[in-house]
């Protein structure tokens, strides 16, 4: 894979990223697989939140206060769980991955970066959205500085980003998916969920991604749904 610029700066301190050897849970779905009046009032206070961290690092030295970060971490945590809830029910919205030929378009664009990008963990893709656990392989600690033409520093790295990696899943398979469906037109939602695995709750994690056919009646063991995944090493602990 060729080497990738990961950030810009204007000032010279290491770019914040996930922590090195961190694993992420990750949520993404189909464009309005949501109703639009969810999407606009949390459209309308991720603004108002992203305001009031604005004001706050123009205004102190100390950049993001730890209550506003507490704060930002609530609204990410909170939304994620109302949004899951819509997507769980499936009662609105396109639901194309239950287009066999769809789903296994999109099982292939993760299984694509395994090795490359990241390790992939487990997966589930259910008919409007893909739960995916996976650990990136950049960290910080082989991030290394490099001064563009125009003498804008940048930080460069022979792995993607957590950024980078949605592109490139959401964008293959994007494709894909619209000449199975002989449609055009936006195929993902923009915004996905993601957040760092704690330590202890890896394989809690992984759990509830296989479990997610097994919640909705669709199968009685997670192994029976085509469309999970679980790495090897890890499938006899579940």
């Amino acid at each position: 894979m060729s080497k990738l610029d990961y950030k810009q700066f204007s000032e010279r301190h290491r770019p914040h990223i996930h922590p090195p050897g961190a694993n992420l849970f990750v949520t993404y779905r189909l464009a309005g697989s949501v109703p639009t009046a969810i999407v606009r009032v949390y459209r309308a206070k991720k603004a108002w939140l992203e305001d009031q961290v604005k004001r706050a690092r123009t205004t102190t030295h100390d950049g993001q206060p730890s209550d506003l970060k507490a704060e930002v971490n609530k609204f990410n945590r909170e939304w994620a769980i109302k949004f899951e809830a819509v997507l769980h029910q499936a009662k609105t919205g396109p639901m194309w991955m239950k287009d066999e030929r769809v789903a296994h378009a999109v099982a292939q664009s993760l299984h694509n970066l395994d090795g490359n990008a990241y390790r992939l963990d487990s997966y589930s893709i259910m008919s409007n959205h893909v739960h995916v656990v996976f650990k990136p392989f950049v960290s910080e600690a082989e991030l290394y500085e490099h001064f563009d033409e125009e003498g804008n520093l940048i930080f460069m790295s022979d792995y993607p980003g957590l950024s980078r990696i949605m592109h490139s899943l959401k964008g293959s398979s994007a494709r894909q998916c619209n000449l199975i469906l002989s449609r055009r037109g936006q195929f993902w939602e923009h915004e996905s969920f993601d957040h760092v695995i704690r330590e202890g709750k890896f394989y809690a994690t992984i759990r509830y991604v296989l479990n997610n056919p097994v919640k909705a009646g669709l199968v009685r063991d997670w192994r029976e749904w085509r469309w999970n995944y679980c790495r090897r090493e890890l499938s006899d602990k579940f």
